[in-house]
This record gives structure tokens, sequence and C-alpha cells, in this order.
């Protein structure tokens, strides 16, 4: 197995400091911090470079907050803009194509070409094989993020690196995290640790098991078989790889079930041998928040930005899948109200930035 090394001394050059800030500051020109570094980069990214050569650098202090994503409340946790985000950019910028050459092709989620359309694109593949495809395992990983162990993603990234310096850089990162495991979701290095934690397990799968139909998309999994007692031994011995060697746990809402019974729920769609379907809970906001906008297009009320942009957005995720009763019933009554809103308010921002 190869190795990498002489990474670090690229990390803090200034050429890839440049870029890394160029990065890290897309969509984020209105950041305090970021006009910080716009005005006067040389310096800022200077002070950078002398904290990375002289190893003086170390984490700045997390700021805490929680959503509330499908029901659940998660913990975001993200680090200044400023040295730490250039930082983790400038890592990245040397070691991102290490990550992603390791990584199986069934890996999605988080990484450039590889997320929602790549997983669907699979699986559509995939079930084209019938009866190879009759039955499915669908798991997910308990607590993913806050259970990655540290010593054991310390010891994983020594497989692929030999630069002591990186490895001391990356540890301090890991380390930053509080307790023995977790990474911190929100970091951008976070998800790239996240998919590597688990790259070797998916090796396992794919070259050790033999599995021909797999996607992961970070910790949700999906598998499928034309056996389905091949399928509940399959996830023992998944289980068993996974406390054994990463210390994590499969969460004990795992099914293997036939296909055709009531679809593949996944990546937010319901797959089908031969078609795919919305989400049943995304299907029923998306009706709610329709019949609402047609109601105001009843009244004549013009709709508001946060209206016109559901809309849009659930247009893009009924264009993937087999919709067009759908879109018939509640999409096509309320494109007068779209286009309006676009006339109205969109288009008259952008002529009067182009006039002003």
């Amino acid at each position: 197995m190869k190795r990498y090394g002489n990474i670090y001394e690229q990390i803090f050059t200034m050429e890839n400091l440049k870029l890394a800030h160029k990065n890290a500051r897309k969509d984020k020109s209105f950041y305090k911090e970021v006009k910080m570094v716009d005005n006067d980069p040389e310096f800022y990214l200077g002070q950078i470079q002398e904290m990375l050569m002289n190893k003086t650098y170390t984490v700045s202090e997390y700021s805490v907050s929680t959503i509330n994503d499908k029901g659940k409340d998660r913990e975001l946790m993200k680090l200044p803009y400023f040295p730490d985000r250039i930082i983790q950019w400038a890592i990245l910028l040397q070691i991102e194509k290490v990550f992603v050459n390791t990584l199986c092709g069934h890996t999605c989620a988080s990484l450039k070409g590889r997320g929602i359309k790549r997983a669907m694109k699979l699986v559509d593949e995939f079930m084209t094989d019938i009866p190879g495809t009759e039955f499915c395992l669908k798991i997910d990983i308990r607590k993913f993020y806050p259970n990655i162990n540290h010593a054991v993603l310390k010891q994983l990234l020594r497989k692929k690196f030999k630069d002591a310096d990186l490895l001391e850089l990356l540890d301090k990162i890991i380390d930053s995290y509080p307790g023995e495991k977790g990474v911190p979701i929100g970091s951008y290095l976070s998800q790239y640790l996240a998919n590597y934690y688990l790259a070797y397990f998916d090796h396992w799968l794919k070259e050790d098991m033999q599995i021909k139909y797999v996607v992961r998309y970070m910790d949700d999994i999906v598998i499928f078989s034309s056996s389905k007692a091949f399928l509940h031994d399959l996830r023992k011995r998944m289980d068993e790889y996974l406390r054994c060697r990463l210390d994590l746990q499969i969460k004990p809402n795992w099914q293997v079930f036939p296909v055709d019974a009531r679809g593949v729920d996944f990546v937010g769609y319901r797959f089908f041998h031969g078609y795919k379907l919305l989400r049943k809970t995304t299907c029923k906001k998306f009706k709610k928040k329709m019949v609402q906008i047609q109601r105001k297009q009843c009244d004549g009320s013009l709709i508001n930005y946060s209206e016109w942009c559901s809309a849009n957005s659930y247009k893009g995720w009924l264009k993937w899948c087999d919709s067009h009763r759908l879109q018939q019933k509640y999409i096509e009554p309320i494109q007068p109200s779209l286009d309006r809103y676009y006339n109205e308010v969109i288009k008259s921002k952008k002529n009067r930035k182009v006039t002003s």
C-alpha cells in the first residue's frame, strides 16, 4: 500500500494559502473575517504561513449551534474563518486527491460529483438487474460523526500518510473535538475524515465480501441481493466489522425487505424496479406548500421569496423521479404565481442593479 510523504511544506506555500483563501471565501464575502483577510491578504496569510512553519498553530474555539434536521437535533460546530477554515482548505488542497482515490466508487456524499445524483444513478443502474436486486438491506450507523474514534482514525491516517508533520497537524485538529470520540459536524475537514473512516470498510464489502450492488451515502447504506438469507448473514458480518474494527454500531432499525413491496427509501426518493417516486414525507410537505401557494394565487396575493424558492426547489426534486401527475396537479396551476414573482421582484431587482 502506497503511503504519501513530503506534503506538509506544500500546505503553507503562499500560492497554496492564497488558493485556500479563494476557495474558503466563496459565498462568504460578507463575513467580517473574510473582509479582514481581503483587505491585506499578504499580511494575514503570512501570519498563517508563520504559524504552520513554526508549528505554533492551535485550533480555535468552536462556536456551537443546534439545528433540527429531519426531526433530529444536530449539533453544528464551526471554527473561525481566520485562521482555521483557511488552514483546513490549505490541507485539503494537498490531500483531497489522496482521500478520494482511496474511496470506492459506490461512496457518495460530501464529494465533488458524487452527491445525491450519483447515488441515485447507481441505484437506478443496479435496479435493472432482476432478480439480482430483489431484496434490500438498508442500514445506517448510530450517531456516526459523534462516535468516530480518534485513536482508530489516527491509525487509519497512518496507513495512507507517512509525513510526520502532516499527521501531527491532523492529530491536533482531530483532538480539538472534546473527548476520545467524534468529529464536528459543520467542519470542512470532517466530511473527508468521516468518509475516509469508512473507506476500508467499503473495500471490505466490495473485495472480501464480493458485494456487487452497494451504495453508501455517508452513513446510510443500501445493499441489494437476490437472497434474503444472504443479506441477513451479511448484516451480522457488517455489525462485527464495524464494532470490532471501527468502534461503531449499526442502528437497531436496520431492515431486510423485498424491494417492490414498498420501495427503497434512500436519498430522498423511493426506488422500485423500473421507476422511482418522491419520498412520502417529502411528498406530503410538497403538497401542503403548493396548496398554500394556490390559495394565495386565488386571492390575487403575491407569494414571498421563501415560497418562490421552495416551489423551485421542489421542481428540482420532481425532475429526477416519476412525477408527471404531481407536476400536473400541483406545479402547473401555480406556475403563473412563480412567473409573476420572478418578473415583479427578481427581474426588477436585477434591472435596478444594472441601471444603478
